[in-house]
């Protein structure tokens, strides 16, 4: 047999396409090519091949090998593709005898001696075999990545011999039928909202976004507590779904980020430094990979010290906010990438660090908090400004709610949400807000009021429409009435500060 035909998969952003390599062995002078738009790294695995298969104990044929990556238009990088190729120039070697390979897939970077190493981006490639009753050869390496998709057939090796012997039936490797098991919630955490003394104002934000997924802003002097609220956000969170988790780790599969097993199902929580570039925070470069906003997918990004950030940064997140998803297009190639997560931000009212000592002016200050643009703060749902904690509250020893009692009541009104609409608050579009949020003359006459003071945009507006229905929620309300619109309505503390420092 001069033919073989092996199969594996790509990685592009989130996807992974088939790919099918083909071996065709002929005579003439020995000559190695691989075809089917393959980039450096695979044209590379010419030489990795050769010696793994020789230091294997096989013979490498010294005639004209060609390989084919099909399709021949998708790009192939990496090493993933090397055991298949070695397996394919065995196969059609016969040095492995007549097989059917058809319901084998090969995943794994050869070293020269022979060796199985672990790739990048697995899970996705693990994710599209699951409804298949495909088995799939990977690195020994990969098993604890592997071990996160569920009902799907592995076999895990760590040499090229090992990958050669069970096929051949000399040495069966074990099937691994994998099915990860969640531990605890309350054992992963090592911060408690217990822990935060005082604010709660901010305490009460915090909850009704989780409940909601809104999207918060804290404002306050340096030291208020800003950054240690955001850090616990995660804490009153519900758990991630399995498959809630399985796109999160898939995402950080793609970087070659390790997983942690025990705590894959606890929501992420990325605070990236305010000197961070547009492309680092959405994503993108010539091969486009996820940023910090798809590694925040499905938990927290934090942004503290938000008027440090660039403006146009910051302006990148608009369309990601209101989509949930960022497309990268790049001449070669268009990438699309998760981005569900929720956003904390921090600032100080002032460049000084508190807009009430008296060392700023409102001309000072307003071109301070200018830097926040006005589209971007469309698209806060709750602003929160934190006081300076009073001493009797700094020295109190009593202990607030805990992280869970407060997620019990989060888990809660998620579930009314899922059960009246099928999607939480923030999700809904405004013809869907109509349907669950119906106001009466008295509510109508007082959002029309403050709409006009604060000089609310339309989606400022139904913004305040929706954290009035998670706070109704929150209490168990089948409808949402006037006290929840102003307790809603207090959530717009940076509006309130621009109104009151335009009219100085």
């Amino acid at each position: 047999m001069s033919f073989a035909c092996v199969y594996s998969r790509a990685q592009v952003a989130m996807d992974a396409p088939l790919v099918t390599i083909e071996i065709h062995i002929t005579s003439g002078l020995p000559k190695f090519t691989i075809v089917g738009l393959p980039e450096a790294s695979v044209k590379e695995a010419k030489d990795r091949v050769r010696s793994a298969i020789i230091n294997s104990q096989f013979k490498f044929p010294q005639e004209r090998i060609t390989v084919n990556l099909a399709p021949a238009d998708l790009p192939k990088e990496g090493g993933r593709f090397d055991l298949a190729i070695a397996v394919g120039i065995l196969l059609a070697s016969n040095q492995l005898g007549q097989l059917d390979l058809r319901q084998l897939e090969f995943f794994g970077e050869l070293s020269l001696s022979g060796e199985i190493r672990p790739v990048l981006g697995l899970l996705s490639s693990l994710i599209a075999n699951v409804n298949s009753s495909k088995t799939v050869y990977i690195s020994a390496f990969n098993a604890s990545e592997a071990a996160l998709v569920t009902n799907c057939n592995t076999k895990h090796a760590s040499s090229l011999n090992q990958v050669c012997q069970d096929l051949t039936g000399q040495q069966a490797i074990e099937f691994t039928l994998n099915s990860p098991q969640a531990e605890a919630l309350t054992s992963r955490y090592t911060i408690d909202m217990a822990e935060v003394k005082g604010q709660a104002q901010a305490k009460r934000a915090l909850e009704i976004a989780a409940a909601g997924k809104h999207n918060v802003m804290f404002l306050g002097p340096p030291g208020t507590g800003k950054s240690m609220l955001a850090a616990r956000m995660a804490t009153i969170m519900p758990p991630l779904t399995e498959s809630e988790a399985l796109e999160t780790a898939t995402v950080y599969s793609i970087i070659g980020k390790t997983i942690n097993n025990s705590e894959w199902q606890v929501r992420p929580f990325r605070a990236p430094h305010h000197t961070c570039s547009a492309v680092a925070l959405v994503g993108g470069s010539s091969n486009p990979k996820p940023g910090e906003i798809s590694l925040a997918h499905n938990g927290v990004l934090f942004l503290d010290e938000l008027t440090e950030f660039e403006r146009k940064v910051l302006d990148s997140l608009r369309e990601p906010l209101e989509t949930r998803k960022v497309t990268i297009s790049r001449a070669a190639r268009q990438s699309e990438f998760p981005a569900n997560f929720q956003l904390i931000c921090a600032l100080n009212p002032s460049p000084t660090g508190c807009h009430r000592d008296n060392r700023a002016s409102p001309e000072q200050i307003l071109k301070y908090l200018s830097r926040v643009s006005g589209p971007f703060l469309d698209r806060i749902d709750l602003q929160v400004e934190l006081p300076k904690l009073k001493t009797h509250e700094l020295q109190s020893t009593q202990q607030g709610e805990s992280s869970e009692v407060i997620r019990n009541r989060v888990v809660a009104a998620q579930q009314r949400q899922y059960q009246r609409q099928g999607k939480l608050n923030a999700l809904l579009s405004n013809n869907e807000l109509d349907q669950v949020v119906t106001l009466d003359n008295e509510s109508l006459a007082f959002m029309a009021l403050v709409t006009d003071k604060l000089d609310l945009s339309p989606r400022s507006y139904h913004r305040v429409l929706k954290v009035a229905r998670t706070i109704a929620d929150l209490a168990a309300e089948k409808t949402v009435a006037l006290t929840h619109i102003k307790e809603a309505i207090s959530y717009r503390a940076f509006e309130r500060l621009l109104n009151t420092l335009t009219r100085v």
